[in-house]
């Protein structure tokens, strides 16, 4: 599917004489395109992107370049993620703003190289605690959440709301062994959570987020038989699925509570956090599921680290690389080849929303 640049656009009349028309021309258009060979879907304002027009991802992120060359307007990137029909789009249409000129994306300085990396540590928060020590006001993450400002977290802030998070989470319940449900999207708060999950001396469970506000509720019914084998007693999530946290807690048996990423906020006060060995397990990974039942695979600290150390030694990491990423957190490469990989090198990441990118490719550049 070519994607093209931002010239040629179409005169702003035209989204004012007929959009309607001109946008269902373009959904048919790209309908056409990835699905050849098959039976035409109907197409309408009302036609579901997904289920109807089978528009996943990268043809969504399609069509949103496509209506922005053709009206000469720019999208709100959350519609990316949450429309839903063409209506949506249509709708967005009539605010939206003129494209502009350029993206007005600001170069970043050079990152500060950082120092040898802490090869006598045996967990995650050892490697964070080693890095804090040392350099605090270091950054580690910079992201950039697509049209609002960039965010910075540095190995000093990191530690210490991991620590505020972690106390918050045993004060609720969280007992040293259990396992907890991560369902956030990609954030600051994110990592904050998985940290103080395993300061707590639980396991985090990393979920996949819902995409949409409409459909909240049969997507936690979908990642409830993951909550259940994993035996999670509690889910950090969105404040979006508090309102539901009685259905889960009915579909989950072992899960007690819900809670939000601001609600682990504050200070870690003076409860003691539990010691935490090479051989704990630093989380679970479930599969995705896609030929049967999603299966979760048991890792380590010893195994991420040792991971962690054969990959630096492959790729020949160095002190001043700089790590830059759009996927998934509740990916393996997202996760661990990315964020881990930094955090354990000391290593700036810059991170964005895997819809941030497929809205504005060329942001990643």
């Amino acid at each position: 599917m070519a994607t093209g640049s931002t010239s040629g656009l179409a005169p702003p009349e035209v989204a004012v004489r007929d959009r309607e028309v001109v946008l269902l021309r373009l959904v048919r258009d790209l309908e056409a395109e990835v699905r050849p060979g098959r039976r035409r879907a109907r197409v309408s304002l009302d036609a579901a992107l997904e289920r109807d027009l089978g528009f996943d991802s990268l043809a969504r992120g399609e069509l949103f370049r496509r209506v922005e060359r053709a009206f000469g307007m720019r999208l709100p990137e959350a519609l990316l993620a949450a429309a839903e029909t063409p209506r949506d789009i249509l709708r967005a249409l009539a605010t939206a703003a003129p494209f502009p000129e350029t993206l007005g994306l600001t170069p970043e300085p050079p990152a500060e190289p950082g120092e040898a990396a802490p090869e006598g540590t045996r967990t995650l928060p050892e490697v964070l605690a080693w890095h804090a020590e040392r350099h605090p006001a270091r950054r580690h993450i910079l992201f950039e959440p697509g049209e609002g400002a960039a965010e910075e977290l540095t190995y000093g802030d990191l530690l210490r709301r991991a620590r505020a998070a972690a106390a918050a989470l045993r004060e609720q319940g969280l007992a040293p062994g259990e396992t907890a449900g991560l369902m956030l999207p990609t954030s600051l708060d994110y990592f904050v959570a998985f940290l103080g999950i395993e300061l707590a001396g639980g396991i985090p469970v990393p979920l996949y987020p819902p995409a949409r506000r409409s459909q909240i509720e049969d997507h936690l019914r979908r990642q409830a038989g993951i909550l259940r084998t994993a035996g999670a007693a509690v889910l950090v999530a969105a404040p979006e699925v508090l309102p539901l946290a009685r259905l889960l807690r009915g579909l989950v048996p072992a899960l007690r509570r819900v809670v939000t990423p601001g609600e682990l906020a504050g200070e870690a006060g003076d409860l003691p956090l539990p010691p935490v060995a090479g051989d704990d397990v630093a989380f679970l990974q479930f599969t995705s599921g896609s030929t049967g039942d999603p299966k979760g695979v048991i890792l380590t600290h010893a195994n991420l680290l040792a991971n962690l150390r054969a990959i630096g030694q492959a790729i020949e990491i160095l002190p001043d690389d700089v790590i830059a990423s759009w996927l998934p957190l509740y990916h393996d490469m997202g996760l661990i080849g990315t964020w881990m990989g930094s955090l354990y090198y000391g290593i700036p990441l810059v991170l964005m929303p895997p819809t941030s990118f497929l809205a504005r490719p060329a942001r990643w550049l």
